[in-house]
């Protein structure tokens, strides 16, 4: 059983195992990591929005370190404005399958929240782009919602005739109408 079930609440379910000791896919590979003014979880931002309120407000930002091998992968990334971060949150519980939020009534299942907890912690998020050093694999960004040392697995550019939801301009140029 998982040595992190301090991260259970009471009315959460569990899985009888620890997903992460039963992987048999493929394998991810991690392309550098995260620094973050957060060190640790308890210090950590629980989302986006307040990570870019708390970095903005201290004049704060992140950097992502890629590995020299993959730095050639950064060619041209300064063509963007934002980019689709993918990073492992190695601190999360893994065997949660339902669980009780703070800030929602009522138990909800993993795949309904955004909660670093679950099977697999993949977490992605969109930030803006601040600088690119190439040759230094450094990416500094606007904000980030990761302990500082969160590992690294794929950045891609964010880009809005592709990334924004069907239909998502219309829903928000009606709701400015009203």
């Amino acid at each position: 059983m998982p040595d992190n079930d301090d991260q259970v609440r009471e009315g959460e379910i569990t899985l009888p195992f620890d997903p992460a000791e039963t992987a048999d896919g493929p394998r991810c590979v991690f392309i550098g990591h995260i620094t973050t003014p957060w060190r640790t979880r308890a210090d950590c931002p629980r989302n986006m929005w307040e990570a870019r309120r708390r970095m903005r407000e201290r004049g704060l930002h992140a950097t992502l370190h890629i590995a020299e091998p993959y730095r050639p992968g950064l060619l041209r990334l300064n063509d963007y404005s934002h980019l689709i971060v993918g990073y492992w949150m190695h601190q999360a519980a893994r065997h949660i399958v339902v669980q009780r939020p703070r800030h929602m009534p009522g138990p909800r299942g993993v795949f309904s929240l955004r909660s670093p907890a679950r099977p697999n912690p993949v977490a992605l998020s969109t930030v803006k782009l601040l600088e690119v050093n190439e040759e230094a694999g450094l990416v500094r960004i606007d904000a980030i919602d990761c302990i500082s040392g969160t590992p690294l697995f794929d950045l891609r550019p964010w880009v809005a005739d592709i990334d924004l939801p069907e239909g998502y301009c219309e829903e928000l140029q009606a709701r400015e109408e009203k």
